[in-house]
């Protein structure tokens, strides 16, 4: 695929399949049982009826048939969900629930959109041309569904996702789409997909490169990463270096004395043998030496090779075996196995020593029967790369031939067999061979079906092969990556350009789906396998690397890049922070603002980083991403229109933007002339059949938007300020605001102060003091700042005195207000255990319960039914339940009525979801999905473990706050029914498990075993009375040890003090105990 072509994070041509999978209750209802044809299974079809009967409805079913609760969470995670209520809820609250037993809409929600292909689009463009011709402009949901079902031809879609689709596309709802429309809609999602996955992809190598000097001498020939990440490099000389990852010299040692009269040795290359802790070396002197790894002593060397190892290579295969192979400078595969390795290593140890190592040649041996030798002829130019891989069993090779430019093959072939049958022959003519004689013939070459050849032009430099991918990747001095299957050697999957240089390095990284190229001119690039595009590139200017490159090497466990020139240097890859293992996270930023969308079933999130997630509310998982949304500015707060199919936001860059948040597409923006301050609040209002976009912040003032369909600029002003908001507004920055139909506004500010207007005439209806707590009105400093208020519109439009505004005080209190006659403070309480600020409140549609949440991320229930109705209050409402929902401020709070579900987002960059009795429910973003109307698949009763371990979240006892003391707790000085006052509801649920002695008497006289029972039974009654004690492990005794005691004598010997030298222990004993005699 050509480099410049973008490829769709998601492909538009997925099909859905449609298994037959068996209900649960399948596998565990009684044999007698058959299953009706009235019991409708889930389908991704359409579906023909919704009337199929509840399984509650069949007198076979019990509850003793519920299926166990770990497979139903199973199920769950295969996504294979029960779309039906449990058998053990409550018949009253499946009423409640209606969508849980409508197949339809819980099963699957499959994106049409995902699914249309190319040659569909083209039908569709046809079927619209064809209703334009026939006197139709655009299609209304009736034709539109008709095109679609007819065009696409696709199995499984159903009415509702096609009013979906058509809803998300008609997003100024005025029930008719037109083929532009439709398109740009298409465009926008794919791409801001496409996008969203880029992002994902990004990596980097922190730059430049951080560079260590090395000695002048000759060149580095390989780098290799030792288990404990030491980084081993070799010269040409024999100088072995070790390096800590940051290249800090460790231990140097050159293996290779220099003599006089004759030409030093040189290496040609080195592996290493960790398994046995051995360095391999191999030397122009045709030799192959051993050296101990950890001490760089001289163990052994195998000499008389017939030819110099200019690439080596090591594999252990087996317990005790392994395979040495070298490629040489004929083209020759060169593979030495070894069976036994530990005896044969320690035999060569005993040998001879030449030239001061232990020394065997080649043909002696061979003579052993554990060491086999194979060499095949397969390259018409020297070997440039060789590697063994075990899980292929073939050894792959490279050279700069063309056509042998990379040959996959086996170590042991039907050919060699043959060959040696032959040689045996034509030197043992009469039969018999000489003992002690080992015949090294001429290298051979594979039989075709033994070896697999890729044709390069110019050869291959360099190469990698990947399992997990089946991926082979070559390049070379023709500056071309290309990608292989490495069993179509005809034509490479894939071609990489983009180096203008010959390739020098190849690696690729598994885990991360990515290849990392090094050319000759030090550029380094990042490339990434699926999408077969450049990732990353650092060019030498950058990277500041200088100098020819000798060697490369990629170590995965330190994600770096060793690079070897005149210097050395490394490239670390800019590793992002990645949250711990048990904490989940819906963002990676803060989250400001969250709101439930009913049109669509979404939970749509925003952040301090400009990033707006789309979310499914029943299952959990993230629907669509878009990012930049105001820039670099976060964005403060959103609402959604009546419709529900736009979405507005505001941020701190002081302007506000409409979106069609299913594709990312921003349709306005609203702003003022000039400078703008960051917008705090918003809200969509409807008045008199017009549409405004009301927005308040820190220029303290009301902004009004007038939001009209046919406006075709994209950026719009405001309109005209209030005059009373210009001559007695605002003192202070606004910071929340909300509208009660059908003409009241409130607004609250950082001072304290509360005006509620008429939105009618823009005049001030009443002017409120949130009031100090008696105990701090002396304070100066105090926040006084009201961050949210809000409305009970059933008791507001009563118009009677009573309570109709909510709004958060200092200190975590909650004010009550009355708006008549200028307004009064009915009651006022304080909320929050803590005194913290509340920042956020909700209320129940039936003004039943409110709902409080702080800044450490607790969550209040207060049952406000009777509270300030007849006049104000002296005592606080009565608290129902509060748990811990987020480590830190809650930024949203907001009741889904008709599913009882709880939304909370906060700046711990999570959104989750909550029954309304505080049962966790799930956070979004994490791995397991959730259905909302099967609790099983809840997290209840587990809790975030960040919650969990936070100190804050420890219960408060009345000892630890003093309120009482321990001999009053000792004594019982509480009585019960405070205890049962303190409990919260969801305990106050189940009864008191009060067990007298009768009841234990009772229980006891009732288990009895029958009579004549089987085997099986009596197996299980006396299964626990032959099992020999347990006494909780050995005795003390038990374990007791002696040890002999020496006699010592009395006199003590002077130590000496020559060998502290090379003991820094040892020294500073010494240094001590020269102090104490001073």
């Amino acid at each position: 695929m050509p480099l410049g072509k973008k490829v769709r994070p998601t492909s538009a041509m997925g099909k859905l399949e449609t298994f037959h999978i068996t209900s649960v209750l399948e596998d565990i209802r009684p044999a007698t049982v058959k299953a009706t044809s009235n019991v409708r299974r889930a389908q991704t079809s359409k579906a023909t009826s919704r009337t199929s009967a509840p399984l509650w409805q069949f007198p076979e079913f019990k509850k003793t048939d519920q299926p166990p609760e770990w497979l139903e969470r199973e199920l769950l995670k295969q996504q294979h969900r029960r779309h039906s209520i449990s058998l053990d809820e409550d018949l009253s609250e499946a009423e409640n629930v209606h969508r849980s037993v409508d197949p339809a809409r819980s099963l699957q929600k499959l994106k049409i959109e995902e699914r249309v292909s190319l040659e569909n689009l083209q039908k569709l463009k046809v079927a619209f041309e064809e209703f334009e011709k026939n006197g139709g402009r655009s299609l209304d949901v009736a034709n539109f569904r008709r095109l679609v079902k007819k065009c696409l031809g696709l199995r499984g879609i159903s009415d509702e996702q096609i009013e979906e689709l058509f809803k998300k596309i008609d997003y100024s709802a005025n029930n008719n789409i037109d083929w532009d429309e439709f398109c740009t809609f298409m465009q926008l999602e794919f791409a801001e997909k496409e996008e969203s996955v880029a992002r994902k992809k990004e990596v980097s190598f922190i730059l430049p490169a951080t560079v260590t000097e090395i000695s002048h001498g000759e060149p580095v020939l390989n780098i290799r990463s030792a288990p404990d990440n030491t980084v081993i490099t070799v010269r040409e000389d024999g100088t072995i270096n070790y390096w800590s990852p940051e290249l800090k010299l460790k231990r140097s040692k050159t293996v290779f004395d220099r003599p006089l009269n004759r030409t030093p040795k040189w290496v040609t290359d080195f592996t290493t043998m960790s398994q046995y802790n051995k360095l391999i070396l191999g030397t122009g002197d045709r030799e192959i030496q051993l050296y101990e790894l950890s001490s760089l002593e001289p163990y052994c060397q195998v000499s008389g090779l017939e030819t110099v190892p200019l690439r080596l290579d090591y594999c252990g295969t087996d317990i005790d075996e392994c395979i040495i192979l070298y490629g040489d400078d004929q083209g020759s595969v060169n593979v030495l196995i070894i069976k036994s390795v530990g005896e044969i290593l320690r035999t060569w140890k005993k040998l001879p020593k030449v030239e001061n190592i232990p020394n065997i040649g080649l043909e002696s041996a061979l003579l052993s029967d554990n060491i086999s030798f194979i060499h095949w002829k397969v390259h018409d130019d020297w070997v440039t790369q060789i590697k063994y891989y075990d899980c292929i069993r073939a050894v792959i090779s490279t050279s700069n031939h063309e056509n042998s430019a990379l040959v996959i093959g086996c170590t042991v072939g039907t050919t060699n067999v043959e060959q040696q049958m032959k040689e045996i022959k034509e030197i043992c003519k009469d039969g018999k061979l000489k003992k002690g004689l080992v015949i090294i013939g001429p290298p051979q070459k594979r039989a075709e079906w033994d070896q697999t050849v890729f044709r390069v032009y110019k050869g291959v430099k360099t190469y990698d092969f990947c399992k997990d991918h089946n991926l082979l990747v070559t390049g070379g001095m023709d500056r071309i990556i290309r990608m292989w299957n490495p069993y179509v050697p005809g034509k490479p999957t894939g071609i990489l350009r983009g180096h203008t240089a010959p390739v020098f390095y190849l690696h690729i990284s598994s885990e991360d789906s990515r290849i990392y190229s090094v050319s000759s001119d030090n550029t380094v690039k990042i490339w990434d396998i699926q999408d077969q595009s450049c990732l990353f590139t650092a060019n030498p200017k950058a990277t500041r690397i200088r100098g020819d490159i000798f060697a490369c090497h990629f170590a995965p466990a330190l994600k770096t890049l060793y690079i070897a020139t005149d210097s050395l240097a490394y490239l670390s890859l800019r590793i992002k922070p990645q949250p711990q293992p048990h904490l989940i996270v819906s963002h990676k930023e803060p989250v400001l603002c969250c709101r439930y969308n009913n049109e669509f079933r979404q939970v749509v999130s925003c952040t301090e980083g400009s990033v707006v997630k789309v979310w499914d509310y029943e299952k959990g998982n993230q629907v669509f991403e878009f990012c930049d949304a105001h820039d670099d500015s976060a964005i403060t707060c959103m609402a959604f229109d009546n419709s529900g199919r736009r979405l507005v936001t505001g941020g701190r860059d002081g302007c506000l933007k409409i979106w069609n948040f299913n594709n990312g597409h921003c349709l306005r923006t609203l702003k003022k002339d000039g400078n703008s301050d960051e917008v705090s609040d918003c809200i969509y209002v409807t008045m008199n059949r017009n549409r405004y976009v009301m927005a308040v912040g820190w220029d303290r003032r009301i902004d009004i938007y007038f939001d009209q369909a046919d406006d075709l600029h994209h950026v719009q002003k405001p309109q005209l300020h209030w005059q009373d908001d210009l001559r007695r507004g605002h003192k202070e920055d606004i910071l929340c605001i909300a509208q009660c139909p059908p003409n009241l506004l409130a607004t609250g500010s950082y001072d304290g102060e509360i005006i509620v207007w008429n939105m009618v005439s823009g005049h001030i209806y009443c002017r409120l003091r949130t009031p100090l707590p008696q105990d701090c009105s002396t304070i100066a400093g105090i926040d006084k700042s009201v961050s949210k208020v809000i409305f009970l519109k059933s008791c507001a439009k009563k118009n009677e005195s009573t309570s109709s505004l909510v709004s958060s005080g200092p200190q975590g209190y909650i004010n009550f207000w009355n708006l008549m006659n200028g307004g009064k403070l009915m009651g006022t309480f304080q909320a929050s255990r803590f005194k913290l600020n509340i920042t956020s409140i909700a209320v129940s549609a039936d003004n039943l319960f409110l709902y409080a949440a702080d800044q450490a991320g607790y969550v209040y229930v207060y049952n406000i039914q009777q509270y300030a109705l007849l006049g104000p209050e002296q005592e606080s409402p009565k608290m129902v339940n509060y748990w811990r929902a987020h480590l830190s401020n809650v930024t949203s709070l907001e009741i889904i009525d008709e599913d009882k579900i709880i939304l909370s987002s906060s700046t711990d960059c999570t959104v989750r979801l909550w029954s309304t009795d505080g049962e966790f429910i799930g956070t979004f973003g994490q791995p397991e999905p959730w259905n909302i109307y099967t609790k099983n698949s809840w997290k209840h009763p587990a809790i975030p473990y960040e919650i969990l371990v936070d100190p804050l979240s420890m219960p408060v006892h009345q000892v630890l706050q003093g309120e009482s003391s321990v001999l009053d707790v000792i004594n019982n000085g509480h009585n019960d029914s405070d205890a049962t006052k303190a409990e919260p509801q969801f305990l106050q649920k189940f009864s008191r498990l009060l067990i007298s002695d009768e009841d234990i008497n009772e229980e006891i006289n009732k288990v009895h075993y029958p009579q004549g029972c089987g085997k099986r039974l009596r197996h299980e009654i006396y299964k626990d009375m032959n099992k020999p004690p347990n006494h909780g492990g050995p005795k003390a005794y038990h374990m007791l040890k002696y040890f002999e005691v020496n006699e010592v004598p009395s006199s003590y010997k002077k130590p000496d003090l020559s060998a502290a030298g090379t003991d820094p222990f040892l020294s500073n004993d010494t240094d001590n105990n020269s102090k104490d005699v001073l």
